[in-house]
């Protein structure tokens, strides 16, 4: 409790002193005068801070790493307490607003995730690339909605040990009606349409009921594949019949099947962003979250109530939400 008290005190002074430099600024800058900031814009402050991973020959060029780690969710929480989708288009916006960053590289360790946030997140990536070049870069992984994704990129790279393709779409539940008769439970419903509940595991799903939720994956399956095909530059009859069968390639197979344009290392990935930016002596930094008094406090209260004890029988990985449509390896389906 001691510790607790002088823990909340130096709180208690921080954030007084930054409340009276803040006073202090505003009175300097209502002393100026209005007459005085004519013609100045004002700089929207950066989200994220910039560490050098390689330091320039002088230059004052720059190349933007940006991580994109785990599922692909609106409901994953993102490096500043946000969505993750929320995130990483803060943080491509920053790249493409400060003139300083001649290119981007984007480095991807991710399964894919939710079929809509995967198509958010490549929008923002084919925006960001019609102006500064954009490089994707595969850690361990970068399937299925994390190649979706990648495919706004205008130059994709991984390593020859990397798991990547994975083009198709998966949507599960769970039956549970034989667990149900052994527990003596029935399920009861009412509703409006003989689709209403589909998906409900505890009976077993009627032909119509099985064509029209295949039909809503075809339908997903058909933009992901001709986004695939225009971005590669690949016959899209030729890729349905080929790798775009849902199966997960090497590296090493990806690029033989052109899914990627080069294999390498994480460093050959910058020295490709600096040649299409035209900046081979380019700073190399990487986005990190800014450090403020409002996320030092959210964290804090996210460590206190981390003190809960969780009992997951299944890895969170495979605890997938029924009913929705997924761009992910099947290994990830329960």
């Amino acid at each position: 409790m001691k510790k607790s008290g002088c823990l909340m005190v130096f709180l208690f002074v921080a954030v007084c002193a930054s409340m009276f430099v803040n006073l202090i600024l505003l009175a300097a800058l209502g002393a100026r005068g209005t007459s005085g900031m004519a013609g100045v814009k004002l700089l929207k402050p950066k989200t994220f801070e910039e560490r050098i991973l390689i330091d320039g020959a002088g230059s004052s060029a720059k190349v933007a790493v940006i991580p994109l780690d785990g599922v692909i969710a609106f409901g994953a929480t993102g490096s500043l307490g946000n969505s993750m989708v929320d995130d990483f288009k803060a943080a491509l916006e920053q790249a493409e607003n400060d003139k300083q960053i001649k290119a981007v590289v984007l480095q991807v360790d991710s399964p894919g995730g939710e079929i809509t946030a995967s198509d958010v997140l490549y929008d923002a990536i084919c925006r960001l690339a019609r102006h500064k070049p954009v490089v994707v870069y595969f850690n361990s992984i970068g399937a299925s909605g994390a190649y979706y994704a990648a495919c706004g990129a205008n130059w994709i790279m991984c390593n020859n040990t990397t798991f990547t393709g994975s083009i198709g779409v998966i949507i599960s539940t769970l039956n549970y009606r034989d667990l149900f008769g052994k527990l003596g439970l029935q399920s009861v419903i009412f509703k409006s349409g003989k689709f209403k509940d589909m998906l409900n595991g505890a009976r077993e799903m009627t032909d119509d009921e099985k064509t029209y939720v295949q039909g809503l994956v075809m339908q997903s399956y058909d933009r992901f594949v001709g986004i695939v095909a225009r971005s590669r530059k690949l016959d899209e009859k030729e890729l349905r019949e080929g790798v775009a069968d849902g199966r997960v390639l090497s590296g090493t197979d990806a690029f033989a099947s052109r899914l990627v344009d080069e294999l390498g290392y994480i460093e050959d990935a910058y020295d490709k962003a600096a040649e299409l930016g035209g900046v081979p002596d380019a700073q190399i930094v990487r986005y990190e979250r800014a450090y403020s008094f409002d996320k030092f406090f959210r964290m804090f209260g996210e460590s206190r109530a981390s003190t809960n004890i969780e009992l997951d029988l299944l890895p969170k990985a495979t605890l997938l939400e029924p009913g929705r449509i997924y761009l992910l390896p099947s290994f990830f389906a329960p």
